[in-house]
């Protein structure tokens, strides 16, 4: 099997339209109204609020990440369900991460709903449950020392 090349990058404006694939192509997490999540709103996160990486695979965008400064928080990590388990989530969470902690040592934090892969590979990927959020989502924390101690 030949392995595609993988390509991780900041996210630009210009990738919105394909970012908003792949966050409605999801089969967990998946929004109720995908109407709610505008590309305004993307274009504000990833060039005011924060920042956003994506990773493309033969000019196909396959996964980004997008994290919050103002609100401390991940706004967005997905991956197109054909593109799980090549660790590829991985890399978009340590370049949103890494990036983050250069800008603050304030913890971040995300929800996700229970019982799902994403809640799997936050708890593998040491993040520490806090509590619950919005309609009983799981309520995830990463502090700069644990992802100091994590990624040395």
């Amino acid at each position: 099997m030949i392995k595609e090349k993988m390509i991780f990058r900041e996210a630009k404006a210009a990738d919105i339209e394909q970012i908003q694939i792949v966050r409605n192509s999801v089969t967990e997490n998946t929004l109720s109204n995908p109407g709610l999540i505008t590309d305004e709103d993307c274009l504000e996160f990833i060039s005011q609020r924060g920042k956003g990486w994506v990773c493309e695979i033969e000019n196909q965008l396959v996964g980004f990440s997008i994290v919050d400064l103002k609100e401390q928080n991940v706004w967005a990590l997905f991956l197109k369900p054909q593109f799980e388990q090549r660790g590829i989530g991985r890399k978009l969470q340590k370049l949103m991460l890494d990036w983050y902690f250069k800008q603050t040592k304030a913890s971040v934090w995300l929800g996700t709903a229970p019982n799902t892969r994403a809640e799997k590979f936050y708890r593998q990927s040491g993040w520490t449950v806090i509590g619950t959020h919005g309609k009983g989502e799981i309520k995830f924390e990463m502090t700069y020392e644990t992802w100091q101690k994590l990624n040395p």
